[in-house]
């Protein structure tokens, strides 16, 4: 493509690796509770899609999800927040690290149920196409999630229906320590492929690759093309979750880990950049986070009080167990 902005690019991948950094530290300090799973490594991904995609258009995600949240355009302090479980985050606290939301930016949601963030996503795109609108989805799920009935069930209504969703499978190599050579027979592209749906490889460390492959997929899915798949190739330098770094799961050997290091998707789209240009943005990204986590650890706890509120769309409010 012709009219990519090398700068913003950076700029999404940077931010995207420091607050991941921050929210590893907020977690070790015991101000995120619960830890997180880390999206080091695969920032390329989100930023890269993201960066396809109109300001209208809907996405989804999945429990390693802060990546997408942020490429799409939602607010880095209301989103560490959320992680912090304070009621100033993007869904009051309720949400966390694996189920936050920004319906103003067209983010429905992160899911930690693997592969239902692509039938969410599938309905919600349907709905509004029937609405008239020309919006197009991305919805992202790893390998792991590929032998999922429910991720093949959206495959099936999406092109029965020609949704225009693309299925964007970040595949890391592991699903949590499960190598994919182990769990997944045939093909990733060939489960797409079975449906009728084109299906297409890239490489996810370099952001403007990815951009590149799923601007021209939207162009043809806006146009009425229906569903496609990419997928994107990549590594995971952290932990599955961040209890490995209590625990040191022995999954991965450490030339494995190194040598995927060696194509890290910051320095990848930051080598696209002049020095001080990439500099100056470094720069404005740690004014934004550090702004970012004085917001976060300044709003205060929900109330206790409030833990039912919000279960049923009706305002129904639930009954309180009896003694």
């Amino acid at each position: 493509m012709t009219d990519i902005d090398p700068v913003r690019l950076y700029r999404t991948v940077r931010l995207i690796r420091r607050f991941e950094e921050r929210a590893i530290d907020l977690v070790r300090a015991g101000e995120i509770v619960g830890g997180i799973h880390p999206y080091l490594g695969q920032e390329g991904i989100a930023a890269g899609v993201c960066a396809a995609l109109r300001d209208d258009d809907l996405v989804t995600g999945t429990h390693r999800g802060h990546g997408h949240v942020l490429a799409k355009g939602a607010d880095p302090a209301r989103m560490l927040a959320e992680l912090c479980g304070r009621v100033t985050g993007l869904n009051r606290g309720r949400g966390g690290s694996m189920h936050a939301a920004d319906f103003g930016v067209g983010v429905l949601g992160a899911n930690a149920i693997v592969g239902a963030a692509g039938a969410i996503l599938t309905g919600a795109v349907w709905a509004r196409r029937r609405r008239g609108d020309d919006v197009v989805g991305a919805t992202f799920f790893g390998d792991g999630a590929v032998n999922e009935g429910m991720l093949l069930e959206a495959f099936n209504l999406a092109a029965l229906w020609r949704v225009p969703v693309l299925f964007v499978c970040e595949n890391n190599g592991y699903a949590t320590t499960m190598p994919v050579a182990g769990a997944v027979a045939g093909t990733i592209a060939g489960r797409a492929t079975a449906f009728g749906m084109p299906a297409a490889a890239v490489d996810g460390q370099d952001a403007e690759a990815v951009r590149d492959a799923c601007a021209a997929a939207v162009a043809r899915m806006r146009a009425g093309g229906g569903p496609e798949l990419i997928e994107a190739r990549t590594y995971r330098f952290d932990a599955h979750h961040t209890f490995e770094h209590q625990v040191r799961l022995d999954y991965r050997p450490p030339e494995e880990v190194a040598a995927g290091r060696t194509r890290d998707p910051v320095d990848i789209q930051g080598a696209r950049l002049p020095d001080a240009v990439r500099a100056e943005v470094d720069a404005a990204v740690e004014a934004v986070l550090d702004a970012a986590v004085d917001f976060a650890l300044a709003g205060p706890a929900p109330d206790p009080a409030t833990a039912l509120d919000h279960l049923y769309a009706s305002g129904l409010t639930a009954r309180t167990g009896g003694g």
